[in-house]
C-alpha cells in the first residue's frame, strides 16, 4: 500500500466515536499526514486500532502505550494545539 492510500484509509480511520478524538487524530493527519514516514503511519495504524476509552485515557495523559513508538506517537498529538 503506498503512502496516500494509506493516508485515505487512516482518515476514515481517523472518524471515532468521540467527537475530540476526532478533532485530536484529524488534526495530526491534516498536520503531519504527509511528512510522516511508512513506518509512522504504520504505527499510526496500529494506534487507531485501539479501543476509543483507551485512547482517551492516552489522550488526556491518563495512561501511556506500553510500545514506544506509539507512546512517542500519543506525545506529539497531544503537543497539536
Amino acid at each position: 500500500m503506498n503512502s496516500t492510500d494509506m493516508l485515505r484509509q487512516i482518515r476514515w480511520k481517523c472518524r471515532r466515536g468521540m467527537l475530540e478524538l476526532d478533532l485530536m487524530l484529524s488534526r495530526l493527519v491534516d498536520r503531519h499526514g504527509q511528512a510522516m514516514s511508512d513506518a509512522e503511519l504504520q504505527t499510526l495504524m496500529q494506534l487507531l486500532e485501539c479501543e476509543d476509552d483507551q485512547l482517551w485515557d492516552w489522550m488526556t495523559g491518563r495512561g501511556q502505550p506500553e510500545d514506544s513508538r506509539m507512546k512517542q506517537l500519543v506525545q506529539q498529538i497531544r503537543a497539536i494545539d
